[in-house]
């Protein structure tokens, strides 16, 4: 048992004592002053008005009630109104760094699985393209998602849905068969270098397959173009497969990985889209107007009811939204009763109609299903500018642009500290900086130097099991304040599991590793008395063990020389 859980406990036990009404459970919160203890409860002021007392006489019986020696309280005060701070004893709550050292990589996470599968679906940009910074903060966002909810036990599948079909497809398609051909882009076409690359990797391979040299090629591309509906869609298959090989090796060089990849052509050829629409057709919630097809969403929530599938007139296709009605019926019928889509906020709009779609399908799919975490864009600085271009892409900045700027790890980390829905501003400056006010690199050399400390002093860190220690000795306020944050990693990356907010891990690291340094550099460790030094090598352990979780959930290397 912590030393948090013996004193929840007693603190329980003794609001009974006093008449708790049945199932109270008093909460504890850290102070935000330190100087008021290492934890505080507001349970007296629950209780007042169920008991009928003032909150400073409910909380003095409280502590009556409380033995407050075995609970590891050294000092315990009313404050303010009727809150109660307790100060534990050095020794109890150092001791917890015991459970940090033996449960190593484990410590944080759930004894056992949830054996619940969830579905986590980001990224899936559109192959007409590299991606580009807003992709690059969306798969950051989706990967520390996926590995925050495996760290609370859950069996994730991280998903890619491509979007191969539609007016984009068409266009990358032309922009291609233009540089083939060396004709004007058009406006609306794709600009980018990367496109050339595409237009050339076509030629070589079809210069190959005619015997032909690249010249001629270029020529048949040029000759057969607009009566040889096969060369338009070779062209046009060939640049979907090669974007979407560029964009697996960008996200590979990220450090992200997919389990699924699903193709939005496949509702298509496999029927699913046609399926759903006459399943909506069946409920009962949809009408013809105007001679199109439309769906009753305002059923289900929406302000307005909206067009499931045009009129003859305008095409006769369904509606960008029924695909993706479509494409969550297939992840609710492969087993994921919970689904999470990662998207820009530019789909805020969507989330109602997919949801109402899925509704009146009538197929006992819940209402919020399936969850959206959505994110705000982000801007590049560079020498106090903005950067709006990359050579490769053209109109944007490019996520290879920065991992080969200022490495994977930075780019994870800046991507991952702010709260999605919170405008992200991307300082290069920063990012490449090796100072103190670069947050990575501040907390990676945190690390570094626990690492040091072992290596300096010749000292396997395996040793190091914090049996036959004192912890009574870790009384320095620094070496406090540091074994209380790493004693809060398990709620932390807990409750950051629960919100879907890896900004959360993003935050604790970088306060952790301030304590870290400021007790690093007030304190010796090596070369001091016996007690002292075993019990400040088991808290350096326990602060690397930890340190190296968090990282890790964020996909971000912990290094043990910088």
């Amino acid at each position: 048992m912590t030393a948090e859980s013996r004193l929840r406990a007693a603190v329980a036990h003794a609001a009974v004592a006093v008449g708790a009404p049945a199932g109270f459970e008093p909460a504890l919160d850290r102070p935000r002053d330190r100087a008021h203890g290492d934890w505080a409860t507001n349970a007296a002021l629950a209780l007042a008005k169920p008991l009928g007392k003032k909150p400073r006489d409910v909380a003095e019986a409280l502590l009556a009630a409380m033995n407050l020696a075995e609970a590891g309280v050294a000092k315990a005060e009313i404050a303010g109104p009727g809150f109660i701070n307790f100060t534990l004893a050095t020794g109890d709550l150092a001791a917890g760094l015991a459970t940090i050292i033996a449960q190593g990589a484990a410590y944080g996470r759930p004894a056992a699985a949830t054996g619940k599968a969830v579905n986590v679906e980001f990224v899936s940009a559109n192959p007409t393209g590299p991606l580009h910074v807003g992709h690059g903060r969306q798969a950051a966002l989706g990967d520390a998602i996926s590995a925050l909810l495996e760290y609370a036990g859950w069996t994730v599948t991280r998903e890619f849905y491509y979007n191969d079909g539609g007016g984009q497809i068409e266009r990358l398609r032309d922009s291609v068969y233009a540089r083939i051909v060396g004709a004007p882009l058009a406006e609306d076409l794709y600009h980018g270098d990367y496109v050339q690359d595409v237009a050339s990797g076509f030629v070589a391979d079809l210069a190959k397959a005619r015997g032909a040299t690249p010249d001629e090629a270029r020529e048949h591309v040029r000759l057969a173009w607009h009566t040889d509906a096969s060369l338009r869609d070779a062209v046009r298959m060939f640049a979907v497969a090669y974007l979407r090989a560029e964009q697996d090796t960008d996200l590979q060089a990220f450090g992200v990985r997919f389990d699924v990849y699903y193709l939005e052509s496949s509702l298509y050829t496999d029927r699913k889209v046609e399926e759903t629409i006459a399943a909506l057709r069946a409920g009962g919630h949809t009408f013809e107007q105007d001679g199109a097809l439309w769906l009753r969403t305002t059923d289900f929530g929406d302000d307005k009811d909206r067009v499931m599938v045009r009129s003859a007139e305008k095409g006769g296709e369904p509606t960008y939204f029924v695909p993706d009605v479509a494409y969550h019926v297939t992840k609710w019928k492969r087993g994921f009763a919970r689904a999470i889509d990662v998207q820009g906020a530019d789909h805020h709009s969507t989330t109602t109609r997919v949801r109402a779609g899925l509704q009146a399908l009538e197929m006992g799919i819940p209402a919020g299903y399936p969850e959206y975490v959505l994110h705000q864009m982000v801007t590049v600085m560079r020498g106090g500018e903005e950067v709006k271009i990359s050579k490769r892409a053209g109109s944007y900045v490019t996520v290879r642009d920065l991992v080969d700027e200022v490495g994977r790890d930075a780019v994870r980390y800046f991507f991952l500290m702010r709260k999605g829905e919170s405008q992200l501003v991307f300082d290069v400056d920063l990012a490449r900086s090796q100072s103190e006010e670069n947050p990575v690199y501040y907390i990676q050399m945190a690390h570094a130097r626990l690492s040091g400390i072992f290596r300096v002093g010749n000292v396997d860190p395996a040793t190091v099991t914090g049996e036959s220690v004192d912890w009574a000795v870790l009384a320095e306020a620094e070496e406090r304040e540091l074994v209380k944050a790493l004693l809060d990693w398990p709620t932390l990356v807990a409750g950051a599991a629960e919100a879907l907010e890896p900004h959360r891990v993003a935050t604790w690291l970088l306060d952790t590793a301030r304590l870290v340094h400021l007790w690093y550099h007030k304190h010796h460790v090596l070369g001091e008395p016996e007690p002292v030094m075993r019990a400040r090598l088991a808290l350096a352990r326990a602060a690397r063990i930890t340190l190296a979780n968090a990282l890790g959930v964020l996909g971000i290397a912990a290094p043990e020389r910088m």
